[in-house]
């Protein structure tokens, strides 16, 4: 299942607007008759319990699922039922403004709050008051110029469970240039990873700041970068990093101009080390997904992906994240209401416009392997909650970000560079002539 947000947006968000990319530009399918539903919703109450195994995943909202799977009673208002200030969506919010989570009745179950800057992702630490009303941040001040994401669950008077999940950015003061990247140093990430820096503002002197950048490798390895606009700056070898490597990132932007009136603020240094080599290549006609670990296979499983509507982009692409569990709303990728579930187990994004390899419990047996039913992400079998022996669980528990996933037979186009890590679809030639400095 999936939505493609950002080459899509590009074909469609024109008559749209631009409703930011929790990640898909507007959709094109309409339900076909006669089209079978594949599941039935369980109560929004119960589906929160399964969210927070998952709580920090939460955040990726995007996904697809049959047009006609999910109907049932209009949930309780999570905007009600636990209210969070700044409000979501919020931009500008200054270093002192009041930030709270706070519910009218019942008790807060669970706060996570991660705050995304120039040091990466990192946790904001917080208490939640005794009487379980309410949460705030052990440090009042606000960091400027970074993302808040909040996910709370709640336990309401009635005792029905709610699921909240929040976004607000703070301010960034002027002449303050900021790279935000991810993973987070110190982690294993596999042999795709393409380091990519995305900056809060345009830059103009493009070539000052790719000199303050530099990314080496351990063995050596030639490493170019390459220019996405003039807000996101990638890197990457000519192949896939050999297993093994350490990869340091260099940030020296402290005092750069980028632009008049803009400097950059960030010095640090930022390593990873590449694990074993994994590779799955799904394809699309035959409904499979062949894994290899260090060239070796390792097992074939059989898969849904998308429909003739909306088929599974081709191309090489990196898992992005990997959330035990998330929600997948059509109404973020321009499906309307066509479907939303809370619960999506084993989910890895592929791509920042909404495809994703995720596990999937509402569809029969029999479509496995067997027909493409999806909005465009690649479904695994999976029960409800997710389980560790089925195969999404399975292929879950050996992937990690930055793994490479290839889609082979689709229908639709290569998956542009830019949208996720895409990049390696670009031949070496043009990525090296993506640089500033030549």
């Amino acid at each position: 299942m999936t939505a493609h947000q950002q080459d899509r947006a590009g074909d469609r968000a024109q008559l749209r607007g631009t409703a930011r990319a929790r990640d898909r530009a507007p959709g094109r399918t309409r339900r076909r008759a006669g089209r079978p539903a594949a599941a039935r919703p369980a109560a929004r109450a119960r589906l929160a319990l399964a969210a927070l195994a998952g709580l920090a995943g939460a955040a990726a909202l995007a996904g697809c699922a049959d047009a006609e799977v999910f109907t049932g009673d209009k949930p309780h208002s999570r905007e009600q039922a636990i209210r969070v200030l700044p409000h979501d969506g919020a931009h500008g919010v200054r270093a002192e403004g009041r930030f709270e989570i706070r519910v009218p009745q019942g008790r807060l179950e669970r706060v996570v709050v991660s705050r995304t800057g120039g040091a990466g992702r990192r946790s904001v630490a917080g208490r939640i008051a005794p009487d379980g009303l309410s949460w705030r941040p052990a440090h009042a001040r606000l960091q400027l110029g970074a993302k808040y994401t909040v996910d709370a669950v709640a336990l309401d008077g009635a005792g029905r469970r709610a699921l909240r999940h929040t976004t607000f950015t703070t301010a960034a003061p002027d002449r303050r240039l900021i790279g935000y990247f991810s993973p987070q140093g110190g982690t294993t990430v596999g042999t795709g990873l393409i380091f990519s820096l995305v900056f809060n503002r345009p830059v103009a002197d493009r070539a000052a700041v790719e000199r303050a950048v530099t990314v080496a490798a351990r063995p050596a390895v030639e490493v170019a970068a390459h220019w996405f606009g003039h807000r996101r700056l990638d890197f990457r070898p000519r192949a896939r990093w050999r297993p093994g490597t350490t990869i340091t990132v260099q940030l020296r932007l402290r005092g750069v101009k980028a632009a008049p009136g803009s400097y950059g603020v960030q010095r640090k240094t930022v390593r990873y080390r590449v694990g074993r080599d994994q590779v799955g290549v799904i394809d699309a006609a035959r409904h499979t997904l062949t894994v290899r670990q260090d060239g070796r296979v390792a097992a074939v499983l059989p898969v849904t992906a998308g429909d003739d509507d909306n088929p599974t982009y081709n191309g090489t692409m990196v898992i992005l994240e990997r959330h035990s569990v998330t929600r997948m709303n059509g109404g973020t990728v321009g499906f309307g209401g066509e479907y939303d579930i809370p619960d999506v187990p084993h989910a890895m994004r592929l791509t920042r416009s909404g495809t994703f390899l995720h596990g999937n419990y509402w569809a029969p047996p029999e479509v496995f392997g067997g027909l493409n039913t999806s909005h465009g992400c690649v479904g695994l079998r999976d029960i409800k909650g997710g389980g560790p022996h089925t195969p999404a669980g399975w292929f879950y528990d050996r992937s990690i970000v930055g793994d490479t996933v290839v889609v082979e037979h689709s229908p639709e186009r290569t998956v542009a560079p830019d949208n996720g890590l895409g990049g390696w679809n670009l031949p070496w030639g043009p990525w090296r002539a993506g640089s500033a400095l030549r």
